[in-house]
């Protein structure tokens, strides 16, 4: 199932991507269909290099593409871009798999540690390994470590992970 490509998500994709400098290159894509880097640099007011920058860094994640063509006075490559709102789908999807990934990881962490706190808020919950190394003493303010549960960090991080891999057999 396809994912409707309206503006927001188009302009939410770009920023991502490539900061405001692809927002501007994706609005005059969508409203000229296709223009070389030399056009859309003079359009966005923006540098040549940074056009091509923002240009390859959509490219890169296949949102637009490119024609090669030889200029037969000068005998330069003219890149003429276009848009492709047909691939943001597959971004997405993409995102989406590398953060299920990184949610998973973080799971079997959480799962397979205990951790110590001394309940202070600058201060980071250790895991009883390096609890034991510094001797159930915070190695920043010095108080007692006790037990802290993660009972709930690990439910928000299965719960996200049920909802992500439903999204994504949404998709």
């Amino acid at each position: 199932m396809a994912l409707p490509v309206d503006d927001e998500l188009l302009f939410n994709v770009a920023r991502i991507i490539g900061g405001e400098d692809a927002i501007k290159i994706v609005k005059i894509l969508r409203d000229k269909g296709e223009a070389t880097d030399d056009e859309i640099s003079q359009a966005t007011e923006m540098r040549l290099n940074d056009a091509r920058k923002a240009l390859f860094k959509l490219y890169n994640h296949s949102i637009v593409i490119y024609n090669r063509i030889r200029d037969p006075n000068t005998g330069w490559f003219i890149f003429r871009w276009e848009l492709q709102p047909d691939h943001i789908e597959a971004y997405i999807r993409s995102l989406k798999m590398r953060i299920l990934g990184k949610l998973e990881s973080r799971l079997n962490y959480e799962q397979s540690h205990s951790f110590y706190s001394c309940g202070t808020p600058n201060c980071r919950r250790l895991t009883f390994e390096e609890a034991m190394e510094t001797i159930f003493r915070c190695p920043i303010c010095g108080s007692i470590l006790k037990y802290a549960g993660n009972t709930e960090m690990k439910e928000r991080l299965s719960e996200r992970i049920k909802e992500l891999i439903i999204e994504l057999d949404r998709l």
